[in-house]
Order: C-alpha cells, then structure tokens, then sequence
C-alpha cells in the first residue's frame, strides 16, 4: 500500500520519505534458506528484510509473490503472506491479488529467465498496466535452477550447457524493457550493495504505482565468471545532476551502457495506477465488498 509521501535525492537515489516505525525486527521466516553458498539472493533477501522494517507494515499486510526458480523461493523464506506460482506467472497472479486486495503490500520476485523467457508476455503488460507492485528481478544472466543453461540475459556469444558454441541471440536488458514498456518506478542495483538496495527498495515499497528493481544477484556456481566481482568492475554510478523524472535521459543513459551497469534510480514517474484506473469506472473491488463465492453455480456454469 503506497502512501502520500515527498522524495529527496541521496547518493543517486531518490527516497521516499514516510513512516519508519518498524513492528518487526525482521520479516524473515523460520524456514531453512537453501541456495547455493556465495549465491547474491542471500543479500537480496536481507536487504528486503531492512526495508521492510523501515516500511513498517505488519507481516499479515504483506504478501511475497514468485514464479518458478532459484530467487522465487522468497515466499518460503519470508514470515508475510505468499504464493509461489507456476514458471512466469508471478505478476498476473500478484496483479490480481493487488486488484482484489488493494489494501496489501504484493512484492513479485523472480529471476531474469522466470521473467523474461516464459513470463515475457506478463512482464510486458504488467509494466504498461502500472498496478501498485513491486517487482525485485535478480538477473544473474544464466538458468541456476536447471543447472546453467543460457538466459535471455545471457551476453551473446556466453558458453554454457544450453549454448556449448557461445549464445547466438542478442541479450535483453531488463531495465531498458521495463522502461520502454512503461513502469513508472525503474532501478537498478547490486546484490552486495547493502545501502543503495536497502533504499531503493524501500522507495519502490512506498511508490504508487509499478516499482521495478532489477537486481545483479551472480550465480556463483553455475555462472561463476559473473560473480560479484565482475559486476563490482562493471557497475556504474548514475552521472553527476542525473534526473530520474527526465524520460529521455533515462533511455539515452540505458542506450549508452552498452557492458556497464549503471546504478540507482533510473526513472521515476507518477501516473494513475491500474487500480485507480479500474475505480474510475466503477470497476474495482473494494475490501470487504466482494460477494463471497458460490463454488457450486460457479462450477455449474462451466460443467
């Protein structure tokens, strides 16, 4: 739930500012964390954790969305609500959820291949439609689930079990299809980058409106030339009077990166979100308002 709050600049980042009244110490579960040693979704999930502390919002007001993959076990390790989806699914399902419920905090997670591969579709429309989510995508540029197979990430020519001759097909960068594809909220940032992640997902939390972090998480075992080294040499800082509001500068600096990673808040924007949209029209649900299912004529009416 995004509330009405003002923004200032710091170390390239522009937050959010609002309540900070933390009701958990963490929002971490009990559940044992099971990724690989050295995996950068260790450091996502604890900088999530930190803002969500920050955010303030009790667990029960909180739900973790995912598809199918390594970084999609986040429901699982997280002590919210959750829903771990099929291969994909996670924005159609979290979409739904935040039209339902517009009262929740829905987070998405999901990896470069569950988002960009067979959740390509979903990725496009969700980020056009602009529900109030916010989608953290841990882009380790291989398939680590399946044992390193090459990703839509994947930089062309990348050797790996899938492409044993190198990748033939030209790379996606998630932050530039976010940003052609219309999310109002577009960042990027590091898995080990403890500060700057804490802060943008803090400030995706509280914008109304789609947030959308791409995060470099290396896959150390199955990519293990992409470690947090090489996206360290890589990593950029947004240049000095960068604004976030300006849309064409955010395209020109995304167009320029070519290898690099530029990092922070690369564009940010405020447009009706798609519940807004819906409530205009008299469309949306409101809580406490929708009828309660009559499974049997509903299964009646299909039979």
């Amino acid at each position: 739930m995004s509330d009405n709050t003002t923004t200032t600049q710091s170390a390239g980042t522009a937050v959010a500012q609002g309540p900070t009244a933390a009701t958990r110490k963490s929002y971490k579960g009990s559940a044992k964390v099971t990724w690989c040693p050295g995996c950068g979704d260790y450091g996502v999930l604890a900088f999530l954790d930190k803002a969500l502390v920050a955010y303030g919002r009790p667990e029960h007001d909180i739900a973790v969305i995912s598809g199918i993959g390594c970084s999609s076990r986040f429901p699982y390790f997280m002590n919210t609500y959750g829903f771990h989806t099929l291969h994909g699914r996670a924005l159609p399902v979290a979409t739904g959820l935040k039209l339902a419920r517009p009262d929740l905090t829905v987070i998405a997670t999901g990896g470069d291949g569950d988002a960009l591969a067979i959740g390509g579709n979903h990725f496009f429309h969700t980020m056009r439609r602009n529900p109030d989510l916010t989608y953290i995508l841990m882009d380790n540029q291989i398939y680590g689930m399946t044992k390193g197979q090459a990703a839509p990430t994947s930089k062309l020519g990348m050797h790996s079990k899938s492409s044993p001759l190198g990748t033939i097909e030209e790379p996606v960068d998630p932050v530039w299809a976010a940003l052609t594809m219309g999310a109002t909220f577009v960042a990027q940032a590091a898995s080990h980058d403890a500060t700057s992640l804490t802060e943008l997902i803090l400030a995706g939390l509280r914008h109304p409106g789609m947030a959308f972090i791409n995060c470099l998480s290396p896959c150390v075992t199955f990519n293990a030339g992409m470690d947090k080294n090489y996206f360290k040499e890589r990593s950029t800082p947004l240049p000095e009077g960068y604004d976030p509001t300006d849309y064409g500068q955010a395209l020109n600096l995304m167009h320029n990166a070519r290898d690099s990673f530029p990092l922070g808040l690369i564009y940010t924007t405020r447009r009706p979100t798609l519940h807004e949209r819906a409530e205009a029209i008299g469309a949306a649900i409101k809580p406490g308002t929708a009828p309660p299912a009559d499974v049997e004529s509903i299964m009646a009416e299909f039979m």
